[in-house]
């Protein structure tokens, strides 16, 4: 007997077409250790926050650059630490280390095998949510897609694979940067506040088991 498995994807095309996300926060750039210690004293009076860094790309086969901006959202701010500027201060580390704090991202594998080039942590109180839409039948697993999925909307990706270690950060980069940790933030409370219904999603794909050869 055929036993047919709901999963959620959309295609290149179908994300094409959504209209582009806008950030609706405020935006705090941090330059310096002191501006670090102050923006972490109010981060750490939220429960969860959204996560992500940013590194500049490198076009040499092999080579990884360190990370240049590291972003903490709130639903209402971002804040962007130029960790390429002032390091990794331990007021840092122990806001990455609190299991208190929730931080939500995505890939954090990949973020935390170049985190540590710079600093030696240990990282608790993460959430991945390529681990946390699996349990809504989202198959996809970049940000952009993801939250096309669950919102309709498009992450602009425009800003990648700009400088991120240049001497000051554009509005484009700044707003790029923001968006993917606020959305990161965004998708985690909109699932588990049950507000997200995978069957009623138009993005449905039906998987036939039955003819699984990975199985």
């Amino acid at each position: 007997m055929n036993v047919n498995t709901l999963v959620l994807s959309i295609t290149k095309e179908q994300l094409s077409a959504l209209p582009t996300v806008t950030y609706p926060g405020h935006i705090i750039v941090i330059n310096t250790v002191e501006q670090a210690k102050s923006a972490l004293e109010t981060i750490r009076r939220f429960p969860v926050v959204g996560f992500d860094t940013e590194t500049k790309p490198s076009f040499r086969k092999g080579r990884t650059n360190q990370v240049a901006l590291m972003q903490f959202a709130t639903e209402e701010c971002c804040y962007l630490f130029r960790i390429n500027k002032f390091g990794f201060p331990d007021e840092l580390r122990d806001l990455i280390e609190n299991p208190r704090i929730t931080k939500v991202g995505l890939s954090l594998k990949d973020d935390f095998h170049v985190m540590h080039k710079l600093h030696d942590f240990q990282p608790a109180g993460f959430v991945d949510l390529q681990d946390l839409v699996k349990e809504f039948n989202i198959l996809d697993c970049s940000l952009q897609k993801i939250y096309g999925i669950i919102f309709g909307e498009r992450i602009s990706k425009s800003q990648r694979l700009s400088n991120w270690e240049a001497s000051t950060l554009s509005t484009p980069q700044q707003t790029y940067a923001s968006i993917d940790a606020w959305a990161c933030l965004k998708i985690y409370s909109h699932l588990t506040a049950g507000r997200f219904d995978p069957c009623r999603s138009p993005y449905i794909k039906h998987v036939d088991e039955s003819n699984d050869t990975n199985r």
